[in-house]
């Protein structure tokens, strides 16, 4: 039996395939989408909104228990950890129904349950019902990745997702992963009093970032309590009485860390498994993520793909927006295409971590001759106001030009200054421009200038505002 004809079905029902059918169905097509499990996808739903939640009600709980202003007594009683999830599940319940199912009657396409796998190179089939549509789009996201360790099935270990849910709050947790997510997650139990241990393969944590912040980050983290280890490969894992234990080598020596729970945060998988794509023509990089070009097109002609189960980066927006293009040019054969010159990321540490743009070591292996002003934020007005100096500001320019190649921040407000740095580095600003463009005195975004400016002078030796 065969489902009636669409002009496109989506597969999946998170960021990128509620994006893709947003558009097309304002381009009036006739549009499917299957999901297997509910709407929302991973940001809404087990990401993005509610970590950030649980990390923000954390963060308050760590300030009250720790002042800072002078004349100001605060003061923190045990966290009430059910509340905190009981108030997250509220806000994703809201969400996701505001934001994804009420859209569906919005827009009008249909939503059909089921698992999805290609038949062939232009059909599907939902649990052994045919699917025929002109084109198809794949937006079925990425799961959490767990590492090959030996004896780390035997653990109740945690991922990203079932962190979110714990019962009670571990009194101690080793992260196994420093980037991204497992700083996220570590910073949410730090705050709430538990002892971390932030175990990291690779030579620094935030290992994607500045040097300058991975370093920065590293003894903020430890004055707040947090034991970081760097440069560990684990071996193995098993059970310690009621927690759980893991032996790693670092440089030829063995170490035992013990914990409740061990917190596994080593970067997510693409769910391309159950698709079939091998029926359909569809290639996969050796990381199993969906190869597209810039207009999100697969080696299927009449196959698309966008967001996190391809290979573009692993961001919210950027999901939607590949979403966008992928439908518009399923449909339209416009060849639009997705501009990733200046794709911001934040990490939600506090203070946070925001980047876009090349790193100085990037932009040396492009042979753009960088220069670099870095300037740490005991310079900063806002930062003194608010007794947090704790943080700095890296611009990366091109020596010839002097264009904007590269921001850098970690810093409370780092994400929301980081968006004056897109803008920069999309249209090319210079630093010059910008350290003469106004930024508002007593704000995180003087910040920027006063980087720009260090480029040229020594900004520790200059007025407020000049």
């Amino acid at each position: 039996m065969t489902t009636g004809m669409h002009d496109l079905a989506i597969i999946g029902g998170g960021s990128a395939a509620f994006s893709a059918a947003i558009t097309a169905s304002e381009l009036g097509a006739r549009v499917a989408m299957v999901e297997r499990a509910m709407l929302g996808g991973t940001c809404v739903n087990i990401g993005c909104i509610p970590s950030k939640a649980l990390l923000r009600a954390a963060e308050h709980h760590h300030l009250a228990a720790l002042p800072r202003f002078r004349g100001i007594d605060t003061a923190a009683r045990s966290p009430d950890w059910g509340a905190m999830v009981a108030a997250k599940d509220e806000l994703v319940a809201a969400m996701r129904t505001e934001r994804y199912d009420d859209l569906v009657g919005v827009y009008g396409f249909e939503v059909i349950p089921g698992t999805a796998r290609f038949n062939g190179p232009d059909e599907i089939e939902v649990d052994g019902r045919r699917l025929g549509a002109d084109r198809y789009v794949i937006a079925t996201g990425a799961a959490a990745r767990v590492p090959p360790i030996e004896g780390l099935t035997g653990l109740d270990y945690l991922t990203s997702t079932s962190a979110l849910d714990l019962e009670h709050v571990p009194q101690d947790v080793i992260v196994v992963g420093a980037s991204a997510v497992g700083l996220e997650l570590g910073q949410l139990f730090l705050d709430l009093g538990s002892e971390v241990t932030f175990l990291e393969a690779l030579p620094r944590i935030a290992p994607f970032e500045e040097p300058e912040i991975s370093a920065a980050l590293t003894a903020h983290l430890e004055t707040l309590g947090a034991r970081v280890v760097t440069g560990a490969t684990i071996t193995r894992a098993d059970r310690a009485g009621p927690g759980s234990r893991l032996e790693a080598e670092i440089q030829g020596e063995t170490i035992r860390l013990e914990a409740e729970r061990v917190l596994v945060a080593t970067g997510r998988r693409p769910r391309t498994k159950g698709l079939d794509l091998a029926q359909a023509g569809v290639e996969l990089d050796p990381k199993g993520q969906i190869r597209v070009d810039d207009t999100m097109a697969t080696s299927n002609p009449s196959v698309y793909a966008a967001g996190d189960v391809t290979t573009l980066p692993h961001y919210v927006y950027v999901a939607a927006q590949s979403g966008r293009i992928a439908a518009e040019n399923a449909l339209l054969r416009r060849g639009r295409r997705l501009d990733l010159s200046a794709v911001p990321r934040v990490t939600f540490t506090s203070p946070p971590i925001a980047s876009v743009g090349l790193t100085e070591a990037e932009a040396t292996a492009t042979r753009r001759e960088p220069v670099v002003s870095v300037l740490r934020l005991d310079v900063v007005p806002r930062a003194l106001v608010d007794r947090d100096t704790t943080g700095l500001v890296k611009l990366v320019a091109d020596g010839g030009s002097g264009r904007l190649v590269g921001a850098h921040i970690l810093a409370e407000g780092a994400g929301d200054v980081i968006q004056a740095a897109v803008m920069g580095i999309r249209y090319g600003a210079t630093v010059d421009e910008i350290a003469d463009t106004f930024h508002p005195y007593l704000t995180m975004a003087e910040a920027l200038r006063l980087a720009a400016q260090g480029f040229a002078r020594d900004v520790e030796h200059l007025s407020c505002c000049a």
